[in-house]
């Protein structure tokens, strides 16, 4: 039987445990399982796709025909789907797309007295984008995280993905995936970054994973770009009196299925509607498939923070900084505007949390942990790269050089100051230089 949401009012020493607990949760330490994943990227750096496979053989208890699927029939896996699973699937790649092609960057360039400045973007040339294959399996995850690099033009997108089924090849055939690589964990995170003989090496990973492979794109990152360190799943509903708490238990029960480590929190200014939304989580936990998962979730990091009105309600949203942060508040539209710090925010009784993760459009791919503090949910500024472009006449150069090479002397950088000054000389030679006058007939 599932406990009650463990509750806390403001003001006693439980609720002031809970929401320090609640601030450190993005400090979750990889260290027990580092040495092991290092051992892992070691191997697979020395042996490719031998280290690979022997990786595979060890983790995953199997053995695939081919490491690399080039022709993977997406396609025909998309045929092969229940029509109404296809259509979703089809529905869902096309908001996502055109949700991120609104993303798009543009470059810009502009001239002033001489100097032309400006900004180049361009795609990233090949990304690896990562799908679980443990508890469950992801095609959602497979189109927010791909789509966005194809919006951005990528042209080479890896999905790295363990024995993936019909729904995982139709949706990397929806989203443009040009390659799988038919491994999980952190050997393929290895692989994305390293490259073997039969893969090359990418320039980007994205995508969670668990505890291996969170460590391991920590581990290599600097030898090639990552998206971030991907926490547990959490969701924080800020709830007033006049909240449905059926409503409330079905969109915390939606996030504490994904693992025993998610996070389901209640921040509410009615004790009242606390009480109410655990008696509706038993109610409707006997109907759902996983409730082991749930309730070790719910047990291990569920509660209900009870505050006295909301401002206060709102102040420690944004405190909190959660992952999805569902709002069933009356003026739902006014409390969103007002919470600063959030991955995701779900407006209304109307708005399930699962319409953001499935169907809506924004890439599920959020910041945990609290990193909405900094960062930002996976979009198509991700997938390019941004160049500057500085361009100098000669008088321009006259004009800006002796305050360039003032700088450089008061940082002691004589080079600097006379890179600048040589040009400086030889434009002033030039122009000192007598032009020989023209012989009259």
């Amino acid at each position: 039987m599932v406990p009650p949401l463990l509750t806390c009012v403001e003001g006693s020493p439980e609720f002031d445990a809970a929401v320090a607990r609640l601030h450190q949760r993005g400090a979750d330490d990889l260290a027990a399982v580092a040495p092991a994943v290092r051992e892992i990227i070691a191997r697979v750096q020395r042996e490719g796709d031998a280290g690979v496979r022997a990786c595979i053989e060890a983790f995953e208890k199997r053995s695939p025909a081919a490491l690399v699927l080039h022709d993977y029939d997406g396609e025909g896996a998309l045929a092969r789907l229940d029509p109404e699973v296809r259509g979703a699937l089809e529905l869902a790649a096309e908001r996502i797309a055109r949700y991120h092609e609104r993303q798009r960057l543009e470059g810009f360039e502009y001239e002033e007295e001489g100097v032309t400045l400006g900004m180049r973007v361009r795609p990233l040339a090949r990304v690896g984008v990562y799908a679980p294959g443990g508890k469950a399996r992801y095609p959602s995850s497979v189109l927010m995280t791909a789509i966005p690099a194809r919006v951005a033009g990528v042209k080479d997108i890896v999905l790295a993905t363990p024995n993936p089924n019909d729904s995982l090849l139709a949706a990397a055939h929806l989203a443009g995936v040009s390659s799988i690589l038919d491994a999980g964990g952190a050997h393929a995170i290895a692989a994305l970054a390293y490259g073997t003989a039969s893969l090359p090496r990418v320039d980007k990973i994205v995508g969670p994973g668990n505890a291996y492979v969170a460590c391991a794109k920590r581990l290599v990152y600097g030898d090639v770009d990552i998206d971030s360190i991907a926490g547990p799943s959490e969701i924080l509903a800020v709830a007033d009196e006049t909240a449905d708490p059926a409503l409330v238990a079905a969109d915390l029960l939606s996030q504490a299925e994904h693992d025993e480590a998610a996070y389901a929190i209640l921040l509410t200014t009615s004790a009242t509607l606390a009480e109410a939304v655990s008696a509706q989580i038993t109610i409707q936990l006997a109907a759902l498939s996983r409730p082991q998962i749930i309730v070790a979730a719910l047990t291990a990091n569920g509660m209900a923070l009870v505050v006295p009105d909301r401002a206060r309600l709102l102040a420690l949203a944004s405190a909190i900084g959660a992952e999805h942060v569902a709002v069933h508040m009356k003026d739902a539209s006014a409390a969103a505007d007002a919470i600063t710090v959030a991955g995701a925010l779900l407006v209304g009784a109307s708005t399930p949390v699962a319409a953001g993760d499935y169907l809506a459009g924004p890439s599920h791919v959020l910041p945990t942990g609290g990193g909405a503090r900094f960062g930002s949910p996976l979009g198509v500024y991700d997938f390019v790269a941004r160049t500057s472009l500085i361009r100098y006449s000669p008088a321009a150069l006259a004009q800006h050089g002796p305050a360039i090479a003032a700088l450089a002397r008061a940082e002691g950088l004589d080079a600097h100051a006379h890179a600048v000054e040589i040009r400086l000389a030889a434009a002033a030679a030039v122009n000192e230089t007598p032009r020989p006058t023209e012989s009259k007939a």
